[in-house]
């Protein structure tokens, strides 16, 4: 297998033997995959990869190899590129992170790749970082075979009703269900459901959305948490008062 002139995108590295680097790619018609780039750090006469391979820098790589690790055999800088500061640099290793725990290697998804660059782009100019992280989620779960309706009840199909209760289960989507309490803790109400799945993603409906988003995501992600909430919560707590 060689493939060259691949779009690409790094999702993250590190280093590998002496010189090396392990890389996680997204491509464009190859999906996720683990490149080794031998010699990447080495310095020579015209630079080394290394300052090629960053985050959220579109690239064109060539790489080849039988095993499910490939060889990078060449990368170059592509067209464009995203410059995320602060909040929005926390959101898009966010994405990287979603990428490597969930995608599995070589399963293309060129739907998704091109909403990640999107997303990036939309990260790095004036849109709203949380509609554009929902839109995210929604294509990443769509892409993995894990959409769910949010107007509809995963056990009978029925359309959601607007003054009605739901919960999220992993293996079903929302249900119907009866609260003890006029405003049930970890329940999502019909109204914003019907608003989510109208594309509604922000206003009085951000909370209900990113909460709903977690927790079908957190179904899939297992027990390990996602060191880039981590490294976000550690950003923000170091802010100086206004």
């Amino acid at each position: 297998m060689r493939v060259n002139l691949q779009p690409a995108w790094l999702l993250h590295s590190r280093p590998y033997r002496d010189d090396s680097l392990l890389l996680e790619l997204f491509t464009a018609e190859h999906g996720r995959l683990g490149v080794v780039g031998k010699g990447t750090q080495r310095r020579s006469r015209g630079g080394n990869n290394a300052a090629l391979l960053q985050p959220f820098r579109p690239l064109l790589v060539s790489f080849g190899g039988r095993a499910e690790l490939k060889q990078l055999n060449a990368v170059e800088a592509a067209e464009g590129g995203c410059h995320l500061a602060a909040e929005r640099l926390f959101s898009g290793l966010y994405l990287n992170e979603l990428l490597v725990r969930l995608l599995q290697r070589q399963d293309p998804q060129p739907r998704l790749f091109a909403r990640y660059g999107e997303t990036l782009t939309n990260l790095a100019a004036a849109e709203d970082v949380e509609l554009s992280l929902r839109r995210f989620e929604f294509s990443l779960l769509e892409a993995l075979g894990y959409h769910f309706d949010p107007a509809a009840d995963g056990h009978n199909g029925a359309p959601v009703v607007a003054n009605g209760w739901y919960r999220y289960q992993p293996e079903s989507g929302l249900v119907a269900c009866q609260p003890d309490s006029a405003a049930p803790a970890g329940l999502f109400a019909g109204s914003d459901l019907l608003a989510i799945a109208a594309g509604q993603y922000g206003g009085t409906q951000a909370g209900a959305c990113k909460r709903l988003l977690r927790q079908a995501l957190a179904s899939h992600l297992g027990e390990r948490p996602l060191h880039s909430r981590e490294l976000f919560r550690q950003f923000r707590n170091r802010r100086p008062a206004r």
